[in-house]
C-alpha cells in the first residue's frame, strides 16, 4: 500500500455527518471542522430559528449544510431524526453525539425528574440514535466514525462550587459507552471515540464559570493558563472523522488546556 498525502487523510470530499446539539457552541464548531473538511452536513438542535441561522453561517463558509428540527431527549425523537437525516443524506458516514443538557443541584436535593432529563438527553438519546444510525447505514456498509462529546466531568469529581452530579454520572456513561461499542462495532470497520472537553465559552457554562469568578478564574487553573476557543476542537474532530484516525478506537481525548492532567483526571 502507497502511503497517502497528509491532505489526503484528511480530505472528508464525499463523506455525509449529522452532528446534534449543533445550532451554536461546540456542535457547531464541529460541524464547521467537517464541512471545512469537504463533508456535506446536516446540523440538528430543537429550535428551528436557532438552526437557520447555523445554516446560513455554515453555508456562508460554503460548506453544503441543512438542519432537521429534533429532540434527541425522547427515543422517538431521536429516532425521527436518523430517519430524516438519513432520507436528506443517503447514507451517514461520520455521526457527532453531541446534543446535552446539564442541571445544577446539590446531589442530596437533585430533583429526580432533572436526573432524567439529563439521562435522557445525555446518554439514551445517543443510544437510541447511534444504534438508529448503525442499523441502517454504517453496519451495512461497514464503515464509519462515530464522535461521541463526552466532558472533563465525567473523568473526575468537581471542584467545591460545581454540583453537577447527573450530569457528570451521564458523561462518564458516554466515556464506557464508546469503549464498549467500540469493542462491540469494531467487527463492522466502525471507529468510535469520544472527545472530553474542559471549559468553553458557552450557553451551559456560562452559569458555572459565574460562580467560579468568571472564565478568567477557571484559566488560572489549567496548565496552558486558557479555556477553549472556537478553534479547539476543529482538530480532533477532524482527525476522529477522517482516514488520518483510522486506527483509532475507543478513545477518549480530553481537550481542555491541561486541566485533567493536574486534577488527575
Amino acid at each position: 500500500m502507497t502511503a497517502r498525502n497528509i491532505k489526503t487523510l484528511f480530505d472528508l470530499t464525499g463523506k455525509r455527518a449529522l452532528v446534534t446539539g449543533s445550532s451554536r457552541g461546540l456542535g457547531l464548531q464541529m460541524a464547521h471542522s467537517l464541512g471545512e473538511a469537504g463533508a456535506t452536513i446536516v446540523i440538528s438542535a430543537r429550535k428551528q430559528g436557532e438552526l437557520d441561522g447555523a445554516v446560513a453561517e455554515l453555508r456562508a463558509a460554503g460548506i453544503n449544510a441543512s438542519a432537521i428540527a429534533a429532540d434527541c431527549g425522547t427515543a422517538e425523537g431521536a429516532q425521527a431524526l436518523a430517519t430524516a437525516a438519513l432520507k436528506v443524506l443517503g447514507e451517514v458516514d461520520i455521526l457527532v453525539n453531541n446534543a446535552g443538557a446539564s442541571w445544577g443541584a446539590p446531589a442530596e436535593d437533585h430533583p429526580i425528574e432533572a436526573w432524567d432529563k439529563v439521562m435522557n438527553l445525555n446518554i439514551r438519546g445517543i443510544f437510541v440514535l447511534t444504534q438508529a444510525i448503525g442499523k441502517a447505514s454504517m453496519i451495512p456498509r461497514k464503515t464509519g466514525s462515530v464522535i461521541n462529546v463526552a466532558s472533563i466531568a465525567g473523568l473526575n469529581g468537581n471542584p467545591e462550587f460545581m454540583t453537577t452530579i447527573a450530569y457528570n454520572t451521564s458523561k462518564g456513561a458516554v466515556v464506557n459507552f464508546t469503549k464498549t461499542l467500540a469493542s462491540e462495532w469494531g467487527k463492522y470497520g466502525i471507529r468510535v471515540n469520544a472527545v472530553a472537553p474542559g471549559f468553553f465559552p458557552s450557553k451551559m457554562t456560562k452559569g458555572i464559570s459565574e460562580m467560579a469568578g468568571g472564565f478568567e478564574a477557571i484559566a488560572k487553573h489549567a496548565p496552558l493558563k486558557r479555556i477553549g476557543d472556537d478553534e479547539d476542537l476543529k482538530g480532533v474532530t477532524l482527525l476522529f472523522a477522517s482516514d488520518a484516525g483510522k486506527h483509532i478506537t475507543g478513545q477518549t481525548l480530553a481537550v481542555d488546556g491541561g486541566v485533567s492532567v493536574v486534577t488527575g483526571a
